[in-house]
């Protein structure tokens, strides 16, 4: 008996934005590594890039991850 069991069949009203193919799909019809998702509504997952881009700008200007020195900046001496 296996302990977990492959889904090969999304639920209904799950979309997801499928990177290899550049399209948005319900249920999960491409392997995760090439999707973002899931989604409560297909408007949200065709604006997935987007999404995405927002948040990675977030992150690079966000000072909490930019407050280390540079191994110049902290040598000694």
């Amino acid at each position: 008996m296996a302990l977990f069991k492959k889904r090969t069949v999304g639920k209904p009203g799950e979309w997801y934005y499928c990177l290899e193919h550049k399209k948005v799909e319900e249920g999960p019809e491409c392997p995760a590594k090439d999707r973002f998702g899931p989604y409560t509504s297909r408007e949200e997952a065709q604006h997935a890039m987007e999404t995405a881009q927002e948040r990675n700008l977030e992150w690079e200007t966000d000072p909490k991850w930019h407050d280390r020195q540079g191994p110049d900046e902290n040598a000694s001496g």
